[in-house]
């Protein structure tokens, strides 16, 4: 396995690679957020880039949204 490539400068467009790992991260968000009950959430960045542009970002709110519990029970 390679070292993840260092994310763009805030005003430089994402590399190809990292659009493909940046498109492959939202749609384990996508079914993160199907999965859960949750309706909707705010996240923001340190980075200086949009959290929405940092594939380990948005992996990061996907395991968060895993961690909810799907039962109405819990």
């Amino acid at each position: 396995m390679s070292a993840p490539e260092a994310p763009a400068a805030p005003d430089e467009p994402l590399p190809p690679e990292l659009l493909e790992d940046l498109r492959c991260a939202w749609d384990e968000l996508t079914a993160a957020a199907k999965a859960s009950k949750v309706t909707s959430f705010q996240a923001c960045t340190r980075a200086g880039r949009p959290w929405t542009e940092d594939p380990a970002a948005v992996r990061a709110v996907a395991a968060t949204l895993r961690e909810f519990p799907v039962s109405d029970s819990q």
